[in-house]
């Protein structure tokens, strides 16, 4: 079995999917299923400038949500990650 992960380096919802995958892998890994990882890029947001950007601004554009819903998400995103073992600094 071929597994396809496609992710953005910087996005951390990808590393918590990427966490999830692995630990999914490591449960079924007892019987004998022994899936490749296979990595493909892809870029969330093309336009970025170089020197980055402050991130609710165009979360709120993107998806059309508020302030509030941003911070709740990454609340969501730090509580999912240290379910997983993952911390954010």
């Amino acid at each position: 079995m071929k597994i396809d992960f496609v992710s953005d380096v910087s996005c951390p919802w990808c590393v918590i999917g990427l966490l999830a995958l692995e630990q999914a892998l490591a449960e079924v890994a007892a019987e004998g299923i022994r899936p490749t990882v296979h990595f493909q890029p892809f870029e969330l947001n093309p336009q970025m400038v170089p020197e980055g950007q402050e991130i609710v601004a165009p979360l709120t554009q993107k998806y059309g949500i508020a302030a509030a819903q941003v911070a709740a998400n990454g609340e969501a995103l730090r509580q999912r990650g240290a379910e997983l073992g993952f911390t954010f600094s």
